[in-house]
């Protein structure tokens, strides 16, 4: 993606209509990857880049009623889908840009990231804004419905060394932005990783 935020407003509002039923089958991936995230009841959660807000059910049903759940995106159109379909009964959204979150250091508990970071404009200084929004301790779940591999043929190109996904690359980059990576799953249904907010 670009650093001009106005294209990936321009490329996810031109989508934001038809998402969900586009990728019709993510819905079980998303419930599975915030069981496996580990939230407790009484969690503070951001559902960074939320769109069309498909993690916010699975995210309410695991912070239950006493948490709290904040889907935020870039895109306005993004947000109205979510409204639409219902999803904002299961969380507050706010229209913001997550490399300059409009929250008080520590504030959650933990960030949900489903089919972010490939967009941010600045990785490493916008994982360390996450961090800064999170308490020590707290944690990070960079999520797709599917693995590099079959996203990179989904969209007609092959994996290289360089790919900010692998590995070999995001493990440094966490840690430089704040976190610690505890578990890293790259398969073809699904890519996973968990970092926890260094203190």
């Amino acid at each position: 993606m670009s650093e001009d935020h106005t294209h990936v407003q321009e490329f996810f509002g031109a989508r934001a209509e038809g998402w969900d039923r586009k990728f019709p089958e993510d819905g079980p991936a998303f419930a599975t990857a915030v069981a496996e995230f580990g939230l407790r009841p009484g969690d503070r959660v951001l559902d960074a880049g939320c769109g069309t807000g498909r993690a916010l059910a699975s995210l309410r049903a695991a912070v239950g009623p006493a948490g709290t759940v904040l889907g935020v995106d870039l895109t306005p159109q993004m947000l109205a889908a979510a409204q639409r379909a219902g999803r904002a009964a299961e969380g507050a959204l706010l229209l913001a840009d997550v490399a300059r979150l409009p929250l008080r250091d520590e504030a959650l508990d933990a960030v949900f990231a489903a089919g972010l970071i490939a967009h941010l404009p600045d990785p490493a200084a916008n994982l360390r804004e996450l961090a800064r929004v999170v308490r020590p301790g707290g944690r990070l779940a960079l999520f797709h419905p599917i693995g590099r591999a079959a996203l990179a043929a989904r969209h007609g190109r092959e994996l290289t060394p360089r790919d900010l996904r692998a590995e070999h690359n995001l493990g440094p980059l966490l840690s430089a932005s704040g976190w610690d990576m505890t578990s890293y799953a790259d398969e073809d249904h699904r890519f996973l990783v968990l970092a926890a907010r260094r203190p």
